[in-house]
């Protein structure tokens, strides 16, 4: 098979680490996390497929890391956006649309009355831990030890490999349970009695064995006078409409949002109970104040107008059905490719409707960084940009995926061989290494 010309790649790599520490804006697209023999960067994107500098064409998998739930170039959000682009993007003082995207947001989880927005999704977990904190004065942040990302900030990167620069102080002010072990959790809670002013977790993950009983969490913190946060980063507008809060009837403090809600477009945000959310106001004059949340961006009208098509889109086509339907079918198939090749010792099919993804391993049956990374390469190669997951949009259909199960058939033929002979004669170049690691 004839190699992918990356030559325009080779030259974005040279100038981009001179410019940007890391090469790029978020450390998971950066060239540590994907194969050699990949595209450096994007040019352009529509629906379910992106192309490289060089002009290579992709079937997209993540989506611009899960953000992007309709579809490259969407023309129904383009459409309101360009509307707004052309009054300004912003003002000395609110948008009209704030209230309108307050109000549509809002109108999808019956538990939460106020809502604030953000650019980015750290804004809104740190947001609400300050919030949880003002509101309990305590002081300790819990989350599980188990989940890749919460924040950039202190809080979250002070308990991770990568906690250089946050000093001890801060670090020791977070601590750490299993998400599946509420028993740990509990003990946590008798070790720092009183002292913990909230919990913050995803509801679910996509690995059916790591089941996480949200209910039972949010029980577990409330009754020790703690606040719960609902991390929707990852789920929202994926497990259900809006995440798994509304799916679930689920009733915690707080929720975050972020990837998905907008298409792409920078568009967080926090939600909450009226009781805790009003901390961050300005109408109860003798009261002490809490700087909640404020950015000079977080109210641009192109991105709310983004989320608010956005919304309307997903209510209007019964998006989630669509994602969840083609989810199943991609699970199917990646399963009936693994079965086929015999490789269920070596290659572990994740099912879930939300986001299937596949674990590579080597002959010990142990998840092998090389072989991922191996596996990564070839499926590059045949056009489907893939890093372990497929996050199915509303813009993929079942030939994309068709075409996926295909470059994955031909992916296995050659990752048998590296079980066999040694992965170092197929693959060129370094094996792709975790976000989160001590030495570079």
């Amino acid at each position: 098979m004839k190699r992918l010309n990356f030559e325009k790649s080779t030259e974005y790599r040279k100038k981009s680490h001179k410019l940007i520490p890391g090469g790029a804006h978020t450390y998971s697209k950066g060239d540590d996390q994907f194969p050699f023999l990949s595209p450096a960067a994007i040019s352009h994107g529509k629906g379910a497929y992106i192309w490289d500098l060089d002009g290579n064409k992709y079937l997209d998998c993540s989506m611009g890391l899960t953000s992007v739930s309709l579809g490259h170039a969407y023309e129904p959000v383009l459409d309101r956006v360009r509307k707004e682009l052309e009054k300004g993007v912003n003002f000395q003082r609110p948008s009209y649309l704030e209230v309108e995207m307050a109000e549509k947001f809002l109108s999808l989880i019956p538990c939460h009355q106020m809502v604030k927005f953000a650019k980015n999704g750290s804004a809104a977990t740190t947001a609400a831990t300050k919030l949880a904190r003002a509101y309990t004065g305590r002081k300790l942040i819990a989350f599980p030890e188990d989940h890749p990302f919460y924040s950039f900030d202190d809080w979250f990167i002070g308990k991770t490999a990568c906690n250089r620069g946050v000093p001890e102080e801060i670090q020791n002010l977070s601590v750490t349970y299993k998400s599946t072990d509420l028993a740990s959790l509990t003990k946590l809670f008798e070790k720092y009695p009183g002292q913990i002013a909230c919990v913050i977790s995803e509801p679910e993950k996509n690995h059916p064995s790591q089941f996480i009983n949200i209910d039972e969490t949010i029980r577990i913190t409330q009754k020790n006078g703690a606040l719960f946060i609902q991390d929707e980063m990852v789920t929202g507008f994926k497990t259900g409409m809006p995440g798994t809060i509304a799916r679930n009837k689920i009733k915690p403090d707080m929720a975050t949002w972020g990837k998905g809600i907008a298409n792409g477009f920078s568009f967080c945000a926090l939600t909450g109970t009226k009781e805790v959310m009003e901390l961050g106001g300005i109408l109860k004059e003798g009261e002490e104040k809490v700087f909640l949340i404020s950015t000079t961006h977080g109210g641009e009208t192109h991105a709310m107008a983004a989320a608010i098509a956005t919304i309307d889109e997903f209510l209007k086509h019964n998006v989630i059905g669509h994602m969840h339907s083609l989810g199943d079918y991609c699970s199917k198939a990646m399963q009936k490719v693994v079965d086929a090749k015999k490789c269920t010792s070596f290659v572990e099919v994740v099912h879930c409707n939300w986001m299937p993804s596949l674990i590579f391993k080597n002959k010990t049956g142990t998840p092998d960084a090389k072989l991922r990374t191996l596996a990564l390469q070839e499926m590059i190669q045949r056009g489907v940009l893939f890093q372990g997951i497929l996050l199915p949009s509303f813009s993929h259909k079942k030939s994309d995926i068709d075409f996926f199960a295909q470059c994955l058939g031909e992916t296995l033929d050659i990752y048998l061989q590296a079980l066999e002979v040694g992965v170092d004669k197929f693959l060129i170049g370094k094996e792709c290494k975790p976000v989160f690691r001590r030495m570079i």
